[in-house]
């Protein structure tokens, strides 16, 4: 999908071309937060009214008006807030957590990543690749690449979802040849409803950040707690990598030009795990710390010999750490299935939920500096699910029918800007 030129022109195309998958993801997106929140559109609503609107960037809040009017033009309903609840469906789950109960996490095990450069990749240049775990409910329409080419900061590739003016699963590239994506800090509690939108912040630093010292402060500044992420950065042009754990309270930055930094939605600071998360650090046997173990094995393992054909073989990986067995797909393997577990990935999804692994991207540096990615949709390891199949061994998953799909197993496909 190729965006350009003002707010205006930028969110009218978005709205206009994708109206279907837009009225589509919004229905979804209706579904799942009236599921795991009991709170009906309205709250949400009057949430993007009251908390969220108002600290949106004048230029993001162009576009979202323009998104509605393109929408309304192809005869699809959506104002400017819905479509920032839609844009901010994930961190509003901090949000209501935060209502809910003092103290209560509001972040489940979301993503597997690792960005590498120096002696650990195979030409000593930064290679970063992510898959993004979610619901296969919303997962399987997280099939967009954006081609953004703004007014104003830099030109965009990313990977998104429709109506999203951000990425939000993250991946993306800019023209300055920065890349970024992230994983979630699993059990984070904090919200700072006098904060900026988290979707604001990661779409503003990816269309202005030329340097990770650039990318950090876009982020850290009006940082709200929402959707609390390890970021990871590669910056191909000075041959640097980092990652910027980002709490609240606690925001540590890393970086390194001979190194890797991986993301299975761990906290790293034992300050930030400490008194951000309910994360049990010790414990081998949940998903995250499992998937951490594996990134270490499999830093070590290839060593010196990291590039583009190795970051997709690792996002495809079937090793559980926990139980020492290879070839076992499950919730602790970084191509995740939750569907297959027993065990599922509590509190975030029950035993057998039909969440995992949707898709999946990475580039290396010479990729970087020419707009360039490689990505796949559904499960990278070729395994594929079948909804219909799924219900009808766990009726407990009805209220999704009307909408769950198949998410099929695609091939690694090459995309570039222009």
């Amino acid at each position: 999908m190729r965006l350009a030129g003002s707010p205006e022109r930028i969110g009218y195309q978005h709205g206009f071309l994708l109206a279907r998958e837009i009225e589509d993801a919004l229905a979804v997106t209706k579904l799942n937060l009236k599921h795991d929140t009991g709170r009906d559109w309205g709250f949400f609503r009057e949430a993007a009214q009251k908390i969220l609107w108002p600290k949106v960037p004048e230029e993001y809040q162009r576009e979202i008006r323009a998104m509605s009017s393109g929408l309304a033009q192809a005869g699809v309903r959506a104002d400017h807030l819905d479509l920032t609840v839609l844009n901010a469906n994930i961190e509003l789950g901090y949000y209501t957590a935060a209502l809910d109960a003092r103290g209560k996490p509001g972040a489940p095990d979301r993503c597997s990543a690792f960005v590498a450069t120096g002696s650990w990749t195979r030409d000593g240049q930064p290679v970063i690749a992510h898959n993004n775990w979610s619901g296969y409910l919303e997962g399987a329409r997280w099939n967009i690449i954006f081609d953004i080419r703004p007014e104003r900061g830099h030109r965009i590739l990313m990977d998104g979802f429709p109506g999203f003016i951000h990425s939000g699963d993250d991946f993306g590239i800019n023209s300055a040849g920065i890349a970024i994506t992230e994983t979630t800090i699993t059990g984070f509690r904090g919200f700072d409803p006098e904060g900026v939108p988290e979707f604001a912040r990661a779409r503003q630093a990816m269309q202005y950040a030329s340097s990770i010292d650039e990318f950090a402060a876009l982020m850290i500044r009006g940082n709200n707690g929402g959707y609390a992420n390890a970021w990871l950065v590669a910056d191909a042009r000075r041959n640097e990598i980092a990652r910027l754990e980002l709490g609240l309270k606690n925001v540590v930055l890393e970086r390194t030009k001979d190194g890797y930094f991986t993301g299975a939605n761990f906290p790293v600071n034992p300050k930030l795990a400490a008194e951000e998360t309910a994360f049990p650090v010790n414990d081998a046997s949940v998903s995250a710390n499992a998937r951490r173990a594996r990134w270490e094995q499999l830093m070590a393992e290839f060593k010196g010999r990291i590039g583009l054909e190795e970051a997709k073989r690792f996002l495809a990986d079937h090793y559980d750490t926990y139980e020492k067995k290879a070839d076992s797909p499950n919730e602790r393997t970084l191509c995740g299935h939750v569907d297959l577990s027993p065990r599922g990935m509590k509190p975030w999804q029950p035993e057998f939920g039909p969440a995992g692994a949707v898709q999946a991207k990475a580039a290396d540096a010479r990729m970087i500096r020419n707009m360039e990615m490689e990505a796949a949709l559904g499960h990278a390891c070729g395994v594929g699910f079948r909804a219909e199949d799924h219900l009808q061994k766990h009726p407990e998953f009805a209220w999704m029918k009307p909408l769950l799909r198949d998410l099929p197993s695609h091939p690694w496909t090459r995309f570039r800007a222009g």
